[in-house]
């Protein structure tokens, strides 16, 4: 889709499974927001958080995400592995959730866990079901006081088209058939343009979610239409693109030696996507698809997987104590 006539906005050309970062794509210098997108931005207390709701299709199409919610929860800082962040984390998540998931307690959640037990990078949804509390085979077996305060929640973990030979979202309609949840949460990796994201930004969303997307394969989506029931996805992004990294170490030289040669002055006078477009025809055959990873990747993944796990469970059993869940 090209631009409307005399509009500062194009529609997005790069992969980036954060809103927000589409958001700004296609704003770029633009002084203005993007028709049909409403965004709020406001901190709790180390956790910056940024609300991108897209309400109407040419906004759908430019920025090349379906209509919905989007929540992103901002902490650059969570590499660090302070424990009060960490915590202050699990509040925020804890906290923006609750609007998404019906109150009753008698309404049904199955948590699919996306993703590849053996590659790191993508083992953030089968990691965090893992430590999830899981209620729904408990309910003809605990005491009725337990019972009363306690919501039924089942969990999955699907694997990957390439070690199972079935597509992930065929597996999670049949469970969905025979489990009958009022409500699917599926956790995923996800992939950021820019590297301050890097294990740092949390993406919630009420417009379900594309298995794969994290480690750039694509596969049949994961929404309310494909399996019957509203799908509240969750996302972390544990990879970006090289050529993205690229991209951004050509800016911040342009920028450290502008004045020194003309090259740096020309490079600087490039917007994003004339960079884009260079960086791809000199590195493009060379850098391909590939994605990067922190080093430090599985310890990452696991304290992500331990933030998501225990704000799901405020979430879902907020009736129940801590300690009865941990």
């Amino acid at each position: 889709m090209n631009a409307s006539p005399g509009s500062d906005f194009r529609p997005i050309q790069v992969h980036t499974d954060m809103a927000i970062e589409a958001r700004d794509i296609v704003r770029g210098a633009a002084d203005q927001e993007i028709p049909g997108v409403r965004v709020d931005e406001h901190n709790l207390g180390a956790v910056r958080i940024t609300q991108v709701e897209i309400l109407e299709a040419e906004a759908e199409q430019l920025m090349g995400k379906p209509r919905g919610h989007y929540i992103t929860l901002d902490v650059p800082t969570f590499k660090e592995r302070d424990p009060d962040l960490k915590q202050e984390l699990i509040r925020a998540i804890a906290e923006e959730m609750t609007g998404m998931i019906p109150s009753a307690l008698d309404h049904s959640v199955l948590v699919v866990g996306l993703g590849n037990w053996n590659a790191t990078a993508d083992a953030l949804g089968p990691r965090t079901v893992e430590r999830l509390l899981v209620t729904r085979h408990l309910e003809a077996v605990v005491p009725a006081d337990l019972r009363a305060r306690m919501r039924p929640v089942a969990a999955i973990a699907p694997g990957v088209l390439g070690t199972t030979g079935i597509e992930t979202l065929d597996i999670i309609r049949g469970v969905v058939k025979e489990a009958k949840p009022d409500l699917v949460i599926a956790i995923d990796a996800l992939a950021a343009r820019k590297l301050e994201r890097l294990v740092g930004s949390v993406q919630i969303a009420d417009t379900g979610i594309r298995p794969g997307s994290g480690v750039g394969t694509q596969l049949k989506g994961l929404t309310e239409e494909a399996v019957g029931v509203p799908v509240v996805a969750v996302g972390v992004c544990t990879v970006v693109q090289s050529i993205s990294i690229a991209q951004e170490a050509v800016g911040l030289l342009a920028n450290q030696l502008k004045g020194s040669a003309k090259f740096y002055d020309i490079l600087r006078e490039f917007n994003g996507d004339e960079q884009r477009d260079l960086i791809n025809e000199v590195l493009g055959s060379r850098l391909g698809d590939l994605m990067v990873t922190p080093k430090e990747i599985d310890v990452l993944v696991n304290d992500m997987a331990d933030v998501l796990a225990e704000a799901l469970n405020r979430v879902l059993q907020p009736r129940l104590d801590p300690e009865e869940w941990r």
